[in-house]
C-alpha cells in the first residue's frame, strides 16, 4: 500500500512540475481579443470560432461591449471599459467605426471575428513568430473575493506594461430580448476584470478582485499580457484556477 501511494505521489509531482515548466517555456503565444455582445446576432458564430481555436498556445479573450445593450438585451458581461479598449484599437487601425464581431490578433491587426478561413491563415502566420517576452505565473491562491499570484517576465520590458485579466471559462445564457431572443448562447473566456501595472521590475505579486458576476459553479482563468502603450502584445501566459 505504501509503495502504491509513493508511486502515485511521485507521478502527481512529475505532472505538476512538468505543467509549470511547460507554461513557463511557451514563447510563441498568440493572443486573440474578440469584441462581441450577446445582443448582436452576428456574434454567435464568432463566439463559437473563438472557442474552437483556443488552446495552450492560443489565448482567447472575449470582451463584451456595451453599445448593443440599447436594443433590448442588457448583456450581463458588458462593460464600457471594454468598448473604450475597442475604440483605442479603432484609433490605432485608423478606423472611423467600431463593430462586432471584431477580432484583434496580438494587438497588431484585426479581422471579422467569424471569418474562419482568414483566422486560420493568420494563426498559421503568428504562431511561427517568437514572442519578445515570456511570462510565467506561479503561487496562485484564491479566496471567495480575491486571487493572488506571482509573476515573472523575461526579455526587454522598456516602456512596457503587464496586464492581468480574469476570465470565466464558459457560461451559457438564455437570451430573453434583442436580436438573439429565445436563443441559448455559449460564451467562453469572458473577460470580467483586468488590471495593469508598469513593468518596472521583472517580477512581482499582484492581487485581482473577483467581481460579483462570478457564480460558484464558474471556472476561472488568469491571463497575463505584456504590451506597450499602442497595445502591441509581446508575450502572454494563462493558468486555469
Amino acid at each position: 500500500m505504501k509503495s502504491t501511494l509513493l508511486t502515485f505521489f511521485t507521478i502527481f509531482s512529475i505532472i505538476v512540475f512538468n505543467r509549470e515548466k511547460y507554461d513557463s517555456e511557451i514563447d510563441n503565444i498568440v493572443v486573440l481579443e474578440l469584441f462581441t455582445s450577446q445582443g448582436c446576432s452576428s456574434c454567435p458564430p464568432a463566439d463559437r470560432l473563438l472557442n474552437e481555436v483556443k488552446n495552450d498556445k492560443i489565448i482567447a479573450l472575449s470582451y463584451h461591449v456595451d453599445y448593443w445593450n440599447y436594443i433590448g438585451w442588457d448583456d450581463p458581461f458588458s462593460d464600457k471599459k471594454y468598448t473604450e479598449r475597442q475604440k483605442l484599437y479603432s484609433n490605432k487601425f485608423n478606423s472611423s467605426t467600431i463593430y462586432t464581431p471584431q477580432l484583434v490578433i496580438n494587438g497588431q491587426e484585426h479581422i471579422v471575428g467569424s471569418n474562419k478561413s482568414l483566422l486560420y491563415t493568420k494563426l498559421g502566420y503568428y504562431s511561427k513568430k517568437k514572442n519578445l517576452n515570456v511570462v510565467r505565473l506561479s503561487k496562485i491562491t484564491k479566496t471567495a473575493e480575491k486571487i493572488k499570484l506571482n509573476y515573472a517576465v523575461t526579455g526587454n520590458v522598456t516602456q512596457k506594461k503587464i496586464r492581468f485579466i480574469l476570465v470565466i471559462n464558459e457560461r451559457k445564457t438564455s437570451i430573453k430580448k434583442g436580436e438573439n431572443i429565445n436563443r441559448e448562447l455559449l460564451n467562453t473566456n469572458i473577460v470580467i476584470n483586468s488590471i495593469e501595472n508598469e513593468l518596472k521590475d521583472l517580477s512581482g505579486i499582484v492581487t485581482i478582485d473577483i467581481p460579483d458576476v462570478v457564480e460558484s459553479s464558474d471556472e476561472l482563468t488568469v491571463i497575463a499580457l505584456v504590451e506597450n502603450d499602442t497595445l502591441d502584445i509581446f508575450g502572454a501566459s494563462q493558468i486555469k484556477l
